[in-house]
């Protein structure tokens, strides 16, 4: 199965929240420069804005100032947000430092009052994180990609989307169970998206627990009864497993999208081999042989069918079974000479038939076989 490309879309327009303060002199000379640069798009502004916000800290109990630190928090989300490419010169310490201070604002007991100033520096600071993620991921550092997607998501935690960002991460990383356990909650929420299904059903199966991925794909194909790909993994899973009594009511949708596989047709044949439905193995053993004349396993398996039904038929017709047993275990043999399971069949319908000369060569071959 194929994963999709995650692709990073636009979070948030800056600068479109009202800032509600009781706007004090001081904090004017703030308030003009980020609104310069809503007029001018001039990143001077965003610079003279953070010199100012940054002059009102000067006192201790400037540090306890809500306005203040707050007014201090939008210049510097802001900046991080939209100078991605740190023309302004910004320290490299600025992302961390600025999340602890909007940390620090959010545990103060008045910052209800300013509840949209402090989501928007959330949204900033969740895009900035989330802009860090991707530049992880297109440099393969998945550790570091899921926890910036991490960090995004414990300030953005009602934007589902990152939760794909950081199960994505965790698969890459070599982390199933967190995987895994990130698609599942993705489900929860939007059961209908294919490749959230295939990709926690692959790593389900990748971890063994093919009962949890078969589970996910069921609930899947009850929301897409059409989609091919997930009944094409739920077939696997029943296949591998051996459960032909599950198999069995999809193959006619496996043929339906499937006409000309000859993979499916013969895991269709094997199927209806193993529930002993003869003819329906019959037919699609010679469907796949006509789709692909040099594929082993429909000729040997159809060789074995004809040999099985002439142990379970009288007179002629177990005589015709027998015959034709032969001519299909002959061309499974030709298209693999060193096969041990097709010679071994051979052999006992050879013996069954008393014909010594070829159970002589039959029984030469396999001993150079086995004596390698």
């Amino acid at each position: 199965m194929h994963y999709r490309k995650i692709i990073l879309s636009v979070l948030i327009t800056c600068f479109t929240t009202s800032f509600a303060f009781a706007q004090k002199e001081a904090l004017k000379v703030v308030v003009n420069n980020l609104a310069f640069y809503k007029q001018k798009n001039d990143l001077k502004y965003l610079a003279a804005a953070k010199k100012s916000a940054d002059s009102l800290i000067i006192t201790k109990s400037d540090t306890a100032d809500i306005e203040k630190n707050l007014y201090r928090a939008i210049v510097n989300t802001s900046i991080l947000y939209i100078d991605s490419l740190n023309k302004l010169g910004m320290p490299a310490d600025m992302l961390d430092k600025t999340t602890k201070l909007v940390d620090r604002l959010s545990g103060m007991s008045k910052i209800f009052k300013y509840q949209s100033e402090l989501d928007y520096t959330k949204r900033c600071l969740a895009n900035v994180y989330i802009r860090k993620g991707f530049e992880a991921v297109n440099n393969s550092d998945f550790a570091n990609a899921r926890t910036s997607f991490e960090n995004a998501k414990k300030y953005a935690p009602g934007m589902n989307q990152i939760n794909t960002y950081i199960a994505f991460s965790n698969n890459k990383a070599g982390n199933l169970q967190d995987a895994a356990r990130y698609y599942t909650t993705m489900l929860q929420v939007d059961s209908a998206r294919t490749e959230y299904i295939e990709t926690a059903s692959n790593i389900y199966k990748s971890l063994g627990d093919t009962t949890k991925a078969l589970q996910i794909l069921q609930k899947g194909r009850k929301i897409l009864p059409n989609d091919r790909f997930l009944l094409l993994d739920e077939a696997n899973i029943y296949n591998n497993k051996k459960n032909y009594k599950a198999l069995e009511p999809l193959i006619g949708p496996l043929l339906d999208i499937n006409a000309n596989n000859a993979d499916i047709a013969f895991v269709a044949a094997n199927c209806y081999d193993h529930l002993d439905k003869f003819d329906q193995a019959e037919s699609l053993y010679l469907h796949a042989i006509e789709l692909s004349g040099t594929y082993f396993d429909p000729v040997f398996n159809l060789g074995l069918l004809y040999l099985k039904q002439s142990s379970t038929t009288k007179g002629e017709r177990s005589i015709q079974d027998l015959g034709r047993a032969i001519q299909w275990l002959e061309k499974a043999n030709e298209i693999s000479p060193n096969n041990v399971n097709s010679l071994q069949a051979l052999q006992l319908a050879y013996a069954k038939t008393n014909n010594q000369d070829q159970l002589d060569r039959i029984n030469n071959k396999l001993k150079q076989l086995t004596n390698q």
